[in-house]
């Protein structure tokens, strides 16, 4: 009998970390510290500038198009930013900081000069994490946030749009989009017409990608979501090559390497780790 409460969940990030390696989806969704009881997460500069940059983002998500822009975006983001500064941001010195933190003010521009959909109507879907059962049979739920979902009166049909923070575009094997589309199909009653990635850093306008296939994403995920809860099951997550970089900060963390710099919105472990050996003079954006 399918149970949310002992269902497998899935989403893309951690579909992403399976596959990249089963040992670091251990650490990352699984372990909890046995003194705190808590998941444990460790914070990172890329991941800080990604968390304000869509915490912001996501603020406008849930106005009406005409109360979207009445706050400036950057007074947002300085609030925003106020939460992962300094060591909490994994910021191990003010320059670097600041260099990060100028990239989040150069993204959050290109959207003011130029909204887009984001002046345009919106979908919002009516669930703190939109889900669905991928399988009521395997009980298998499959979860994720979509960054924005513009509105196509035309077509009474919505438009899936990512956010992307980082410097790298999206690769084409990637589940991300089709995930999305099986999130908009089956947690609200609009189809998906069209879907598109904005990668902030290098361009003021959205790249078009094609619509995957909804059979085929779901064949996809839920072959993938089966060996997850099949790992789960064995308590079998073997890092392929002995140690990668996915899973070797995690473990030296668990060697007590970390650096406790507070809980997150979800009450997870935040930790940071700084390698004393590391250029402190530079440092690769």
């Amino acid at each position: 009998m399918s149970d949310k409460f002992s269902a497998v969940w899935i989403s893309h990030t951690s579909i992403k970390d399976f596959l990249e390696c089963p040992r670091s989806y251990f650490l990352k969704n699984i372990y909890k510290d046995p003194k705190t009881g808590h998941k444990v997460k460790i914070m990172s500069p890329p991941l800080a500038l990604g968390q304000a940059v869509h915490e912001v983002v996501e603020s406008l998500s849930v106005l009406p198009r005409d109360k979207r822009f009445e706050t400036p975006l950057i007074e947002k983001f300085e609030a925003a930013w106020k939460k992962i500064s300094g060591k909490r941001g994994g910021f191990r010195n003010l320059d670097i900081e600041s260099r990060y933190k100028q990239r989040g003010i150069e993204m959050l521009k290109k959207i003011s000069s130029n909204p887009g959909p984001l002046k345009r109507l919106a979908v919002k879907i009516r669930m703190d994490l939109p889900h669905f059962w991928l399988s009521e049979k395997d009980n298998i739920i499959l979860c994720g946030k979509i960054d924005w979902l513009e509105y196509i009166p035309e077509q009474d049909g919505v438009h899936i749009i990512d956010f992307k923070t980082g410097k790298n575009e999206e690769d084409n094997n990637s589940l991300q989009l089709p995930i999305y589309s099986l999130l908009v199909h089956n947690c609200q009653d609009r189809k998906a017409v069209k879907a598109s990635y904005w990668y902030l850093e290098q361009s003021s306008e959205l790249t078009s990608c094609p619509l995957p296939n909804l059979d085929d994403s779901f064949d996809k995920v839920l072959k993938i979501a089966k060996q997850i809860k099949l790992a789960r099951q064995l308590e079998k997550f073997k890092c392929p090559q002995g140690g990668c970089h996915a899973c070797k900060p995690y473990e030296s963390l668990l060697d007590g390497k970390g650096e406790f710099v507070g809980l997150d919105e979800y009450k997870q472990d935040v930790y940071v780790l700084f390698d004393e050996e590391k250029n402190e003079n530079s440092e690769i954006l």
